[in-house]
Protein backbone atom coordinates (compact mmCIF):
# COMPACT_ATOMS: atom_id res chain seq x y z
CA UNK A 1 0.00 0.00 0.00
CA UNK A 2 3.18 2.39 0.72
CA UNK A 3 4.48 1.99 -2.79
CA UNK A 4 1.63 2.45 -4.64
CA UNK A 5 1.03 5.60 -2.32
CA UNK A 6 4.63 6.82 -2.80
CA UNK A 7 4.31 5.09 -6.74
CA UNK A 8 1.17 7.45 -6.99
CA UNK A 9 2.44 10.83 -5.77
CA UNK A 10 5.62 10.13 -8.19
CA UNK A 11 2.69 9.74 -11.42
CA UNK A 12 1.36 12.83 -9.51
CA UNK A 13 4.49 14.87 -9.27
CA UNK A 14 5.07 13.71 -12.96
CA UNK A 15 1.44 14.23 -14.11
CA UNK A 16 1.69 18.13 -12.71
CA UNK A 17 4.90 19.06 -14.73
CA UNK A 18 3.50 21.48 -17.21
CA UNK A 19 1.38 22.96 -14.14
CA UNK A 20 4.12 23.87 -12.08
CA UNK A 21 6.02 25.40 -14.69
CA UNK A 22 2.68 27.37 -15.13
CA UNK A 23 2.45 28.50 -11.67
CA UNK A 24 5.68 27.73 -9.34
CA UNK A 25 8.18 28.68 -11.18
CA UNK A 26 6.25 32.04 -11.25
CA UNK A 27 6.13 32.11 -7.69
CA UNK A 28 9.79 31.49 -7.32
CA UNK A 29 10.79 34.26 -9.61
CA UNK A 30 8.86 36.74 -6.95
CA UNK A 31 10.10 35.69 -3.89
CA UNK A 32 13.81 35.65 -5.76
CA UNK A 33 13.55 39.00 -7.30
CA UNK A 34 11.70 41.13 -4.73
CA UNK A 35 13.97 41.98 -1.66
CA UNK A 36 10.67 43.80 0.28
CA UNK A 37 7.57 41.97 1.04
CA UNK A 38 5.03 45.03 -0.27
CA UNK A 39 1.98 46.08 -2.06
CA UNK A 40 3.98 44.86 -5.61
CA UNK A 41 5.31 41.76 -4.01
CA UNK A 42 1.50 41.03 -3.14
CA UNK A 43 0.20 41.47 -6.57
CA UNK A 44 2.76 39.68 -8.96
CA UNK A 45 1.97 36.73 -6.67
CA UNK A 46 -1.32 37.37 -6.78
CA UNK A 47 -1.46 37.54 -10.89
CA UNK A 48 0.44 34.48 -11.04
CA UNK A 49 -1.89 32.65 -9.30
CA UNK A 50 -5.07 33.74 -10.80
CA UNK A 51 -2.87 33.43 -14.34
CA UNK A 52 -2.25 29.68 -13.07
CA UNK A 53 -5.91 28.75 -12.45
CA UNK A 54 -6.68 29.07 -9.30
CA UNK A 55 -9.24 31.60 -9.67
CA UNK A 56 -10.17 35.01 -7.96
CA UNK A 57 -11.82 33.57 -4.83
CA UNK A 58 -9.19 31.15 -4.12
CA UNK A 59 -6.48 33.48 -4.57
CA UNK A 60 -7.66 36.35 -2.77
CA UNK A 61 -8.49 34.29 0.33
CA UNK A 62 -4.44 32.85 -0.16
CA UNK A 63 -3.25 36.86 -0.20
CA UNK A 64 -5.49 37.60 2.70
CA UNK A 65 -4.40 34.85 4.70
CA UNK A 66 -0.73 35.10 3.73
CA UNK A 67 -1.09 39.11 4.34
CA UNK A 68 -2.16 38.01 7.92
CA UNK A 69 0.53 35.94 8.97
CA UNK A 70 3.56 38.17 7.62
CA UNK A 71 1.93 40.68 10.07
CA UNK A 72 1.78 38.62 12.80
CA UNK A 73 4.73 37.21 12.24
CA UNK A 74 6.19 40.50 11.43
CA UNK A 75 8.30 38.97 8.52
CA UNK A 76 10.12 41.33 6.14
CA UNK A 77 11.78 38.78 3.72
CA UNK A 78 10.14 37.52 0.56
CA UNK A 79 11.66 33.86 0.75
CA UNK A 80 10.62 33.87 4.53
CA UNK A 81 6.89 33.50 3.48
CA UNK A 82 6.67 31.08 0.59
CA UNK A 83 6.42 28.15 3.05
CA UNK A 84 2.96 30.09 4.22
CA UNK A 85 1.73 30.63 0.70
CA UNK A 86 2.22 26.57 0.79
CA UNK A 87 0.22 26.00 3.69
CA UNK A 88 -2.41 29.20 3.02
CA UNK A 89 -2.77 26.58 -0.16
CA UNK A 90 -3.32 23.45 1.72
CA UNK A 91 -5.91 24.97 3.45
CA UNK A 92 -7.71 26.39 1.14
CA UNK A 93 -8.23 22.11 -0.03
CA UNK A 94 -8.40 19.83 2.45
CA UNK A 95 -11.13 17.44 2.64
CA UNK A 96 -13.10 16.73 5.50
CA UNK A 97 -13.07 13.11 6.88
CA UNK A 98 -17.08 12.80 6.20
CA UNK A 99 -16.54 13.29 2.75
CA UNK A 100 -16.10 9.47 2.45
CA UNK A 101 -18.93 8.20 4.35
CA UNK A 102 -20.30 6.70 1.21
CA UNK A 103 -16.90 4.03 1.32
CA UNK A 104 -18.48 2.64 4.52
CA UNK A 105 -22.59 2.92 4.07
CA UNK A 106 -24.86 1.70 1.95
CA UNK A 107 -25.05 4.00 -0.64
CA UNK A 108 -26.17 5.50 -3.89
CA UNK A 109 -23.58 7.08 -5.84
CA UNK A 110 -25.03 9.12 -8.79
CA UNK A 111 -21.78 10.13 -11.41
CA UNK A 112 -22.58 13.23 -13.74
CA UNK A 113 -20.39 15.04 -15.79
CA UNK A 114 -20.28 15.89 -19.51
CA UNK A 115 -18.92 13.55 -22.23
CA UNK A 116 -15.15 12.82 -23.01
CA UNK A 117 -14.48 13.70 -19.72
CA UNK A 118 -13.65 10.38 -18.83
CA UNK A 119 -16.67 9.74 -16.84
CA UNK A 120 -17.63 5.74 -17.62
CA UNK A 121 -14.03 5.07 -16.44
CA UNK A 122 -14.00 7.07 -13.67
CA UNK A 123 -17.10 4.88 -12.56
CA UNK A 124 -15.24 1.52 -13.33
CA UNK A 125 -12.38 2.16 -11.42
CA UNK A 126 -14.49 3.50 -8.50
CA UNK A 127 -16.41 0.18 -8.80
CA UNK A 128 -12.72 -1.60 -8.66
CA UNK A 129 -11.32 0.23 -5.83
CA UNK A 130 -14.41 -0.55 -3.65
CA UNK A 131 -14.68 -3.90 -4.14
CA UNK A 132 -11.18 -4.09 -3.40
CA UNK A 133 -12.06 -2.53 0.03
CA UNK A 134 -14.71 -5.51 0.23
CA UNK A 135 -17.43 -3.70 -0.55
CA UNK A 136 -20.85 -5.59 -2.19
CA UNK A 137 -20.78 -2.92 -5.58
CA UNK A 138 -23.40 -3.01 -8.40
CA UNK A 139 -23.17 -0.82 -11.16
CA UNK A 140 -25.83 0.75 -13.44
CA UNK A 141 -24.97 1.91 -17.12
CA UNK A 142 -27.85 4.67 -17.21
CA UNK A 143 -25.91 6.47 -19.94
CA UNK A 144 -28.33 5.11 -22.78
CA UNK A 145 -27.86 6.93 -25.59
CA UNK A 146 -24.12 6.03 -25.99
CA UNK A 147 -23.65 2.08 -26.87
CA UNK A 148 -20.22 2.55 -26.43
CA UNK A 149 -20.94 3.63 -22.79
CA UNK A 150 -22.56 0.69 -21.93
CA UNK A 151 -19.81 -1.59 -23.51
CA UNK A 152 -17.19 0.09 -21.91
CA UNK A 153 -18.74 -0.07 -18.37
CA UNK A 154 -19.56 -3.89 -19.34
CA UNK A 155 -16.04 -4.65 -19.28
CA UNK A 156 -15.40 -2.71 -16.58
CA UNK A 157 -18.25 -4.74 -14.14
CA UNK A 158 -16.05 -7.54 -15.41
CA UNK A 159 -12.55 -6.74 -14.82
CA UNK A 160 -13.80 -5.45 -11.59
CA UNK A 161 -15.38 -8.28 -10.79
CA UNK A 162 -18.98 -7.10 -9.51
CA UNK A 163 -22.50 -7.24 -11.46
CA UNK A 164 -24.48 -4.83 -13.55
CA UNK A 165 -27.48 -3.86 -14.28
CA UNK A 166 -27.84 -2.43 -18.10
CA UNK A 167 -30.93 -1.32 -19.98
CA UNK A 168 -31.49 -1.43 -24.01
CA UNK A 169 -29.63 1.63 -26.34
CA UNK A 170 -32.06 4.58 -26.00
CA UNK A 171 -34.09 3.44 -22.85
CA UNK A 172 -35.19 6.04 -20.25
CA UNK A 173 -32.36 6.49 -18.03
CA UNK A 174 -35.05 6.93 -15.17
CA UNK A 175 -36.24 3.68 -15.60
CA UNK A 176 -32.83 1.98 -15.68
CA UNK A 177 -32.12 3.78 -13.01
CA UNK A 178 -35.20 2.10 -11.11
CA UNK A 179 -34.75 -1.24 -11.94
CA UNK A 180 -30.91 -0.91 -10.64
CA UNK A 181 -31.92 0.54 -7.09
CA UNK A 182 -34.61 -2.20 -6.76
CA UNK A 183 -32.15 -4.50 -7.96
CA UNK A 184 -29.36 -3.31 -5.48
CA UNK A 185 -31.85 -3.89 -2.74
CA UNK A 186 -32.93 -7.14 -3.27
CA UNK A 187 -28.99 -8.48 -3.45
CA UNK A 188 -27.86 -6.33 -0.70
CA UNK A 189 -25.63 -4.09 -2.11
CA UNK A 190 -23.27 -1.93 -0.76
CA UNK A 191 -22.93 0.88 -3.21
CA UNK A 192 -25.08 1.44 -6.03
CA UNK A 193 -22.66 3.16 -8.80
CA UNK A 194 -24.47 4.85 -11.53
CA UNK A 195 -23.57 6.11 -14.54
CA UNK A 196 -25.53 8.67 -16.38
CA UNK A 197 -25.70 10.09 -19.87
CA UNK A 198 -22.94 12.63 -20.76
CA UNK A 199 -25.29 15.52 -20.42
CA UNK A 200 -23.83 19.01 -21.70
CA UNK A 201 -24.75 21.63 -18.97
CA UNK A 202 -26.57 23.95 -21.25
CA UNK A 203 -29.12 21.63 -22.56
CA UNK A 204 -32.30 21.85 -19.87
CA UNK A 205 -34.20 18.58 -20.61
CA UNK A 206 -31.48 16.40 -19.76
CA UNK A 207 -30.95 18.68 -16.36
CA UNK A 208 -34.58 17.99 -15.93
CA UNK A 209 -34.07 14.70 -16.09
CA UNK A 210 -30.92 14.51 -13.79
CA UNK A 211 -33.94 15.46 -11.39
CA UNK A 212 -36.05 13.20 -12.28
CA UNK A 213 -33.75 10.52 -11.63
CA UNK A 214 -32.65 12.10 -8.22
CA UNK A 215 -36.65 11.73 -7.32
CA UNK A 216 -36.54 7.87 -8.31
CA UNK A 217 -33.84 7.42 -5.61
CA UNK A 218 -35.67 9.81 -3.10
CA UNK A 219 -38.95 7.64 -3.68
CA UNK A 220 -37.56 4.22 -4.19
CA UNK A 221 -34.47 4.59 -1.58
CA UNK A 222 -35.35 6.63 1.26
CA UNK A 223 -32.91 6.98 4.08
CA UNK A 224 -30.20 5.72 2.12
CA UNK A 225 -26.91 7.91 2.25
CA UNK A 226 -26.50 9.68 -1.58
CA UNK A 227 -23.38 10.88 -3.45
CA UNK A 228 -23.39 12.66 -6.33
CA UNK A 229 -20.54 13.29 -8.10
CA UNK A 230 -19.46 15.15 -10.73
CA UNK A 231 -16.21 13.96 -13.06
CA UNK A 232 -14.62 17.12 -14.96
CA UNK A 233 -11.79 17.10 -16.85
CA UNK A 234 -8.55 19.01 -15.45
CA UNK A 235 -7.14 20.23 -18.97
CA UNK A 236 -10.15 22.54 -19.40
CA UNK A 237 -9.46 24.55 -16.75
CA UNK A 238 -12.19 27.39 -15.99
CA UNK A 239 -14.39 25.81 -18.30
CA UNK A 240 -14.50 22.63 -16.19
CA UNK A 241 -15.64 25.14 -13.06
CA UNK A 242 -18.31 26.33 -15.27
CA UNK A 243 -19.31 22.90 -15.66
CA UNK A 244 -19.48 22.44 -11.46
CA UNK A 245 -21.45 25.21 -11.72
CA UNK A 246 -24.21 24.53 -13.49
CA UNK A 247 -24.27 20.87 -12.65
CA UNK A 248 -24.36 22.10 -8.98
CA UNK A 249 -27.68 24.10 -10.00
CA UNK A 250 -29.22 21.03 -11.15
CA UNK A 251 -28.41 18.44 -8.46
CA UNK A 252 -27.12 18.38 -4.92
CA UNK A 253 -23.43 18.14 -6.01
CA UNK A 254 -21.45 16.07 -2.82
CA UNK A 255 -17.92 15.72 -5.17
CA UNK A 256 -15.50 16.13 -7.63
CA UNK A 257 -13.97 13.53 -9.40
CA UNK A 258 -10.87 15.47 -11.58
CA UNK A 259 -9.34 13.22 -14.47
CA UNK A 260 -6.60 13.84 -16.83
CA UNK A 261 -4.41 15.69 -14.48
CA UNK A 262 -1.44 14.61 -15.82
CA UNK A 263 0.29 16.64 -18.95
CA UNK A 264 -2.31 19.78 -18.05
CA UNK A 265 -0.86 22.89 -17.31
CA UNK A 266 -4.37 23.60 -15.53
CA UNK A 267 -3.57 21.78 -12.38
CA UNK A 268 -4.24 25.28 -10.25
CA UNK A 269 -8.25 24.20 -11.41
CA UNK A 270 -8.26 21.63 -8.58
CA UNK A 271 -7.72 24.46 -6.10
CA UNK A 272 -10.54 27.12 -7.80
CA UNK A 273 -13.36 24.55 -7.84
CA UNK A 274 -13.02 24.00 -4.14
CA UNK A 275 -12.60 27.41 -3.12
CA UNK A 276 -15.27 28.82 -5.13
CA UNK A 277 -17.79 25.85 -5.29
CA UNK A 278 -17.64 24.68 -1.68
CA UNK A 279 -17.60 21.15 -3.04
CA UNK A 280 -14.45 18.86 -2.32
CA UNK A 281 -12.70 17.37 -5.19
CA UNK A 282 -12.74 13.72 -3.40
CA UNK A 283 -10.95 11.93 -6.02
CA UNK A 284 -8.07 12.75 -8.68
CA UNK A 285 -7.12 11.21 -12.01
CA UNK A 286 -3.50 10.62 -13.22
CA UNK A 287 -3.57 8.08 -15.99
CA UNK A 288 -5.17 5.52 -17.61
CA UNK A 289 -4.59 2.17 -15.04
CA UNK A 290 -7.05 1.43 -12.12
CA UNK A 291 -4.80 2.52 -10.00
CA UNK A 292 -4.38 5.82 -11.48
CA UNK A 293 -7.71 7.25 -9.85
CA UNK A 294 -6.78 7.85 -6.17
CA UNK A 295 -8.31 9.62 -3.29
CA UNK A 296 -7.83 13.43 -3.50
CA UNK A 297 -5.23 14.28 -0.72
CA UNK A 298 -4.27 18.02 -0.57
CA UNK A 299 -1.46 17.79 1.28
CA UNK A 300 0.60 15.23 -1.57
CA UNK A 301 -1.73 17.28 -4.24
CA UNK A 302 0.64 20.45 -3.45
CA UNK A 303 3.89 18.91 -2.14
CA UNK A 304 3.70 17.23 -5.55
CA UNK A 305 2.81 20.60 -7.44
CA UNK A 306 5.42 22.42 -5.26
CA UNK A 307 7.91 19.57 -5.75
CA UNK A 308 8.53 19.36 -1.79
CA UNK A 309 8.89 16.60 -0.19
CA UNK A 310 6.01 15.37 2.29
CA UNK A 311 6.61 16.49 6.01
CA UNK A 312 7.37 13.56 8.37
CA UNK A 313 3.97 14.60 9.95
CA UNK A 314 2.35 14.18 6.39
CA UNK A 315 4.17 10.86 6.10
CA UNK A 316 2.69 9.80 9.34
CA UNK A 317 -0.41 10.75 8.64
CA UNK A 318 -0.38 9.45 5.02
Amino acid sequence: MEDEKLGFFGRLKAGLTKTRNNIVHGIDSVFSGFSNIDEDFYEELEEILIMGDIGIAATTKIIDRLREQVKEQHLKEPSECKQLLIESIKEQMRVENTAYDFETKQSVVLVIGVNGVGKTTSVGKLAGKLKDNGRKVLLVAADTFRAAAMEQLTEWAHRAGVDIIAGSEGADPASVIFDGVNAAKARHADVLLCDTAGRLHNKKNLMEELKKINRIIDKEFPGVHRENLVVLDGTTGQNALNQAREFANAADLTGIILTKLDGTAKGGIAVAIQSELQIPVKYIGVGESIDDLQKFDADQFVNALFDVAPSKTEQEEG
